[in-house]
Parts: C-alpha cells; structure tokens; sequence
C-alpha cells in the first residue's frame, strides 16, 4: 500500500479542469488561439500544424516545448504552439469550429463533453491506435464505444504524511489501513498538540476530485450520490471537520493552499497528488495510497491529458496530426516531459529503469479510475458539480451529509 518517493512525477494539469501546476502559477499567463487547423500545406510532409495545449507556464525552454520542436524537426513540418489554461483551452475549443487546431491536449474528463459536441474526430476515423494504452487510463476517452485521442500518461492522488509529527504522537504508519485507525491516528496527533489532516474540499472539480477517493474507498456509485455508502464518506470528511481533526479551510482550499498548509509542518496527513513529490521529497514527507474504509487501497481518480485530434474540413491532414500524436507520446516523450506516470507497460518499466522508486506510483496509477468511468461521459461534470455542493453543504454545518447527498441525488437526476 506504500507508495515510494519520485522526484519525477513533479507537475501536470490542474484538477477537473486537470491537475497540474496550480491556478495560481497559470493566472494572468494565458494566450489567445491564433491559427487554424486549415492553414498550411494538406497531408503529409511540409506546411504548418497547430497545436493547442493547456501548459501557458512551460516556455520554449520547457521539457515540453522541446519536445514538440524535436517532432517538427523529425517529420518536416511546423508546429504552432498556443497555450493557454485548462479552461480557456476547453472554451475556446467550443468556440473554435471550423477553425480547429489540428492537435489538441485536453484535460481528460474534458474529452467525453468536446467529443459529443462533435468536436474530436474518433481514433477509428483518424487512425490512431491505442493497443497498448492501459485500460483505467484509457477509458477517459471513450464514449459510447469510441476512443477519442491518446493519453499522455497518468497522476493520481496519495496520502502524504509528516513522519515527525506521527512519531512525537506516537503513530506507526503501518497501523493505518483503514478509515478507523486514520481516524484514530488523527485523534493521537490533535491530543499530541498538532493537527490532523488537511485537503481540499473546495467548491470546485477540485473538490469532487479529492472527495472520490473517499467516495469510491466506501464503495459508493456516482449514478446514486445518496447511497448508504455514500453517506458514510461524507460523514467521514464531516466528523473530522466538526470534531478538529481537519481545519476548515478546507471549504476554501485548492490543492495548492492544502499542501502550503501541510507544509507549515504542523500537519499529519495531507491528501494531494503525485505532482507534489519532489517537494514532499525535499522536506521528508512521506506518502501511502489512501485506505478504503474497510482496508486495502481506495480507487482515486486518474488526472492527466489526451493529445486529441479535433475535427478538420481537410481529412487529409489528419495523417500528418497521427503522425504528431506518435511522435509525442513514442518513448515516453510526453509522459516525461509533463511529468506523467506513462501509459503503457512498456512505457512504465522504462520509467521505472530510469527510476525505480517510481513503483509506487505507477502501482497507485494502476488503481487508478476515470472520472468518466462506466459510461458517465458528458453525465460527468453534472454529477460533480452536485458532489462538491453536497460537499460544502455537510461540511459548513448547512445541511446534514444525508440530507446533502439527497439534495445532490435530485438535481443531477433532472
């Protein structure tokens, strides 16, 4: 149930929106699209190719940067990079047609709702293949059968922990397999004269982002957001709150604010996610999967972006945007340079010769599940949305955890 150290797994999108570098790094640093997939020579080798991603922070001197300039080079054509944030990428995408980029990253629960506005062009139309792609990072991207674009790789979410503060409240780590003795740990560590546990828990897909761990852990169903089981991971989030357990900034926090807190030192655990590794790293902290209530791993959401192919007046083109999707993600290009936990076994066992503390990671990966999973598509972002106010609802005191989730079980209903 460990997970081990990698300084690799630094970065990606930011949450529901994608998690990577946090808002506050991408505010004021987004760029208008400009260029579209039309322009240019048509087909195959030659002319320019437009690429949009949602990565306005990594410069021309990025990991990133250089490895779209190195496809360029190696297949003979020009590829115009626009970045800007996660929302604006997805907005102006909805706004773009016809004039379209030829290739498009986009936050993964974002593809199910840009495909079924008929935006994407389906792998079975584009060619694309993704043979050797993993199952739970895959299905991200599909949608009533159909697979839209290649994920680049994966991040996840882990719970961190202050192996100092555990000691002095006299906590072993192994003793921590389930809600009960989390929550017993926390109670040591409070009485010990520190504090428990922070998360985000924010009215935002970043709070419906870090909850689904605890939602999923007591097996409870997106499709009945009222159930039994449900109710139990709400309650768990409320008591801690109400009880002193976990601070109620939690109502406001990013994911950011979370791990500013959990780095005052003061703190025991900290959700987040893989992207904060090397940091946890440097300071001593130390990370485990989060326990499901009765024991064992609980399923966390897999972050992380798919490199589309939106749909062109000109078919031709769509050869050479396949032939830059491939050269992306071939050799873990994309993966590395973003800072992902590969797609492909054979992906993954390169990375972990290169680093084999990565195991960790890539083993919480593969427990990993969309936000999207079992068909919820464009369902999705409903459903989140009456997640997180149940969310905010339970924890500000407003509403009981049941009377929120029946509240969220209606509207995402209608």
């Amino acid at each position: 149930m460990h997970i081990t150290h990698s300084a690799r797994i630094v970065g990606a999108t930011i949450i529901g929106i994608g998690i990577a570098v946090t808002a506050t790094a991408l505010a004021g640093c987004s760029s208008s699209p400009s260029g579209s997939g039309t322009g240019g020579m048509s087909g195959s080798a030659g002319g320019t190719y437009n690429l949009w991603d949602p990565y306005p922070d990594r410069d021309s001197s990025s990991a990133w940067a250089k490895a779209i300039d190195v496809c360029a080079s190696e297949l003979g054509i020009t590829i115009k990079r626009t970045a800007s944030n996660t929302g604006d990428t997805v907005k102006d995408l909805t706004t773009a047609a016809p004039n379209l980029p030829d290739v498009a990253l986009i936050d993964n629960p974002k593809v199910p709702t840009l495909a079924a506005a008929g935006l994407l062009t389906s792998n079975a139309d584009s060619g694309l293949d993704t043979a050797d792609i993993q199952d739970n990072i895959l299905t991200a991207g599909q949608v009533d059968g159909k697979t839209y674009g290649v994920p680049v790789g994966a991040n996840t979410l882990g719970l961190y922990y202050n192996p100092t503060v555990l000691s002095a409240a006299g906590v072993d780590i192994a003793t921590v397999t389930d809600w009960a003795s989390l929550t017993a740990a926390l109670e040591k560590v409070v009485a010990a004269g520190k504090k428990g546990i922070t998360f985000s828990a924010v009215g935002t897909e970043e709070g419906s982002f870090q909850f689904l761990p605890w939602f999923w852990g007591a097996k409870a169903d997106l499709t009945q957001l009222d159930s039994s089981a449900a109710q139990s991971s709400l309650q768990l989030w409320t008591d801690w709150v109400k009880k002193g357990l976990a601070p109620n900034s939690v109502l406001q926090n990013t994911q950011g604010t979370s791990w500013d807190e959990f780095k005052t030192g003061e703190y025991a655990f900290a959700e987040n996610g893989s992207w904060f590794q090397g940091d946890a790293d440097k300071a001593g902290y130390k990370v485990i999967q989060i326990p499901g209530e009765s024991g064992g791993a609980a399923p966390a959401p897999t972050g992380g972006e798919f490199l589309t192919i939106p749909v062109q007046k000109d078919a031709a083109r769509y050869a050479t945007s396949v032939k830059i999707v491939n050269c992306l993600t071939a050799g873990n290009a994309a993966a590395d340079a973003l800072g992902y936990v590969a797609p492909t076994k054979a992906g993954q066992d390169a990375q972990l010769k290169a680093d084999p503390t990565l195991q960790g990671w890539i083993t919480a990966v593969a427990d990993a599940k969309p936000r999207t999973a079992d068909n919820l598509g464009v369902k999705y972002a409903t459903i989140s949305e009456q997640l997180y106010t149940a969310v905010q609802n339970a924890l500000s005191g407003s509403s009981s955890p049941a009377d929120a989730l029946k509240a969220a079980q209606a509207a995402a209903s209608r």
